[in-house]
C-alpha cells in the first residue's frame, strides 16, 4: 500500500474529523467514551456513530444491544455528507450486518485510513463470536490500514491451527492478517522476557515500530479502544504511520500510569491526564504573568498534551 494513504492534509485551523462506529459503554470504560476522549485529546474532531449499547460495569460485560444497520447507516452517511473524514476507527459494532454496512461505507472512502480494533470477546456466545468474527475478516479486514489488537486475541483469531513449538511473532500475525488484505498490523501485549511486554507495528515483511512497557498486575478496562482511537486521530492530523503509532502509545502509557479506580471493578484509563494540574504547577501559574491568548491557540496537528521523546513511564 503507498504509506501516502497514511497521511492526511489538515487545515492549519480546524482539527480533523475522525469517524468511529462503536458501542456506547455506560460505564466510561470503553466503547465510544474511550474514542471520543481519546481522539480529541490527539487533536481530531470526533464523529461517533453508535453501533449498539454495552450493559456492563468496570469490571465485566454481561450483554450487547445492537442497532439495526439501517441505523448505523443513517448516522454515519448522514455525517459524511456534511463533513469529510480524514480517519475511521472501527471498534465493536455488534453484529455482522453492521460490519457489512460499515464495510460498504468504508469502500466509498477508500483513501481514508481505518483503523480497525478488535477486542476480547470471550464474554459472548460462542456461535454469535464465530459469525462476527468470520463476518469481519471477510468484509472489514480488506478495507483496513491497521489492524490493532491484544497479542492473544489475534493469534486465536487470525492463526487458530497455529502448531509451532514457539508463540507467533507479530510478523506471523502480520502475515495472516496481510493474506485478509490487511497491510499494517499493530499487535499489543506481547510476552517478553524480563517482566515486560512488547507493542510491535509489523507487516510481513518487517518491524516498523516496538515499544516495550514493563508488566504490572493490574488490569485495565478500555486500553485498546484509546490505543486504536488516538492512533486514528493522530493519522487524521498528518502523522505518519510509525510517528502516529508511537505517539499513540506514549499516550496509552500515559492513560494507564494516570489510570484510576471509578467503581468496584478494572483502573480505568485517565485520558485526560493532560488536563491535571497538580499545586506545584497552579503556584508557578500564580506568578507568571498572563498568557496572551494567541499562545493558547492550539495546533490539530499536535495532539493537545506535551509528552516529552523518549521519555514516557514504563509500565
Amino acid at each position: 500500500m503507498d504509506s501516502r494513504k497514511l497521511q492526511t492534509d489538515v487545515s492549519e485551523d480546524a482539527p480533523a474529523c475522525v469517524m468511529t462506529f462503536n458501542a456506547s459503554d455506560p460505564s466510561g470504560a470503553g466503547g465510544l467514551t474511550a474514542d471520543i476522549t481519546a481522539i480529541a485529546s490527539a487533536g481530531g474532531h470526533v464523529l461517533a456513530v453508535v453501533t449498539g449499547a454495552y450493559v456492563r460495569d468496570t469490571a465485566e460485560i454481561f450483554d450487547h444491544f445492537s442497532f439495526d444497520e439501517e441505523a448505523v447507516t443513517e448516522q454515519a452517511r448522514t455525517a459524511l455528507e456534511d463533513m469529510s473524514a480524514a480517519a475511521i476507527k472501527v471498534g465493536f459494532v455488534g453484529s455482522p450486518e453492521n460490519i457489512s454496512v460499515i464495510a460498504e461505507i468504508a469502500s466509498d472512502y477508500a483513501d481514508v485510513p481505518l483503523i480497525a480494533y478488535m477486542p476480547n470477546l470471550s464474554w459472548w456466545d460462542e456461535s454469535q463470536i464465530d459469525s462476527y468474527l468470520d463476518a469481519f475478516r471477510e468484509l472489514m479486514l480488506p478495507q483496513t490500514t491497521v489492524l490493532v489488537g491484544n497479542h492473544s486475541s489475534l493469534w486465536r483469531w487470525l492463526l487458530p491451527d497455529w502448531s509451532g513449538e514457539r508463540n507467533p511473532s507479530a510478523k506471523d500475525i502480520a502475515k495472516a492478517a496481510a493474506e485478509l488484505g490487511v497491510p499494517y498490523t499493530l499487535v499489543t501485549g506481547i510476552p517478553s522476557a524480563d517482566q515486560f511486554i512488547d507493542n510491535v507495528l509489523a507487516t510481513p515483511q518487517a518491524i516498523l515500530y516496538s515499544e516495550k512497557f514493563e508488566r504490572f498486575e493490574a488490569i485495565f478496562s478500555g486500553a485498546g479502544d484509546t490505543l486504536s482511537a488516538a492512533l486514528a486521530a493522530l493519522l487524521a492530523n498528518g502523522h505518519d504511520l510509525q510517528a502516529a503509532t508511537a505517539e499513540a502509545l506514549t499516550y496509552l502509557d500515559h492513560s494507564l500510569d494516570a489510570g484510576f479506580h471509578p467503581g468496584m471493578g478494572h483502573i480505568v484509563p485517565d485520558r485526560l491526564f493532560w488536563a491535571q494540574t497538580d499545586l506545584d504547577d497552579d503556584a508557578d501559574a500564580e506568578e507568571e504573568p498572563a498568557t496572551d491568548d494567541a499562545a493558547l491557540t492550539l495546533n490539530p496537528s499536535k495532539p493537545f498534551f506535551d509528552l516529552p521523546p523518549n521519555g514516557t513511564t514504563k509500565h
